[in-house]
């Protein structure tokens, strides 16, 4: 795991470089707009069906009933928009995934490759669709689970490892294949993915453990105060988006080191 930690401190170093920082506002800008606009036109239509189904189905008194037993009846009067963060999260966060994937990556692809690898042979073994491809298919599986796992919010500490790991599963699929789409050959780039799982699942989880915090802060803003709800919403963009290019450097780092080793013959560090 020595890759880990030199992968993390280099990463550290640049996220706070003024060329990431502005690296950062493209797919930023797009999350606050595309957002933005969707909670200022549909937050409310959708806060008022939410309502009209669990009236139309008496679902406040089973919801209720179910909140009451687990000690958390004070939610019982959040339980639409809290409902309503829940099915917006998994959204926000699989588009500030993809603006990552598809602005951010290449970008920072060549400025590690640059720096630091210079010599490193570009096999475009990776492509522009092929990274789209990624991004949906595993940002779909992941709101799915995301779903699933709803219930253990009752449990938050269970919850928060259980989000991490989802986490650590998707950001190592989009995140590998893009940090290798353009150095490593389809052959390298699956062979790197068996010898190094456990660190890029590790790299994921410890991504993913900061990952969750802007949903569980945004749900904890809202029993504050509903007028917080979008505001919130706009601040946990923000947030996924840094988070998103932090994991985005430390699996760079990393994976073209990993690259480097395995066109050597080094042995993983």
């Amino acid at each position: 795991m020595k890759g880990v930690g030199t992968a993390y401190r280099r990463a550290l170093r640049a996220q706070f470089s003024r060329r990431m920082l502005l690296l950062s506002g493209a797919p930023l800008a797009l999350s606050l707009l595309l957002w933005g606009a969707l909670l200022w036109t549909g937050l409310q239509p959708l806060l008022d069906w939410l309502q009209g189904v669990f009236a139309d189905y008496d679902l406040f008194q089973t919801s209720g009933s179910m909140l009451s037993m687990l000690g958390l009846g004070m939610l019982k009067v959040m339980v639409v928009p809290l409902l309503a963060i829940a099915l917006l999260l998994p959204l926000m966060i699989a588009s500030a995934l993809l603006f990552m994937g598809v602005i951010a990556m290449p970008v920072i692809e060549r400025h590690v490759g640059n720096s630091l690898y210079p010599k490193l042979e570009k096999k475009e073994g990776g492509s522009f669709i092929g990274s789209v491809a990624v991004n949906v298919g595993s940002t779909a599986v992941f709101a799915v689970l995301w779903l699933l796992t709803l219930p253990l919010y009752a449990l938050p500490p269970l919850a928060w490892l259980v989000q991490a790991g989802l986490w650590a599963w998707v950001t190592s699929r989009v995140m590998s294949y893009d940090a290798l789409a353009a150095h490593a050959s389809p052959d390298e780039r699956r062979a790197l993915m068996r010898r190094h799982r456990g660190a890029l699942l590790a790299i994921g989880f410890a991504s993913g453990l900061a990952g969750a915090l802007p949903g569980i802060a945004w749900m904890g803003g809202a029993l504050i105060s509903i007028v917080l709800f979008p505001f919130l919403a706009l601040l946990s963009l923000w947030l996924y988006i840094m988070i998103f290019l932090f994991a985005g450097l430390w699996f760079q780092y990393y994976c073209l080191g990993a690259l480097e080793e395995l066109r050597g013959g080094i042995p993983p560090a």
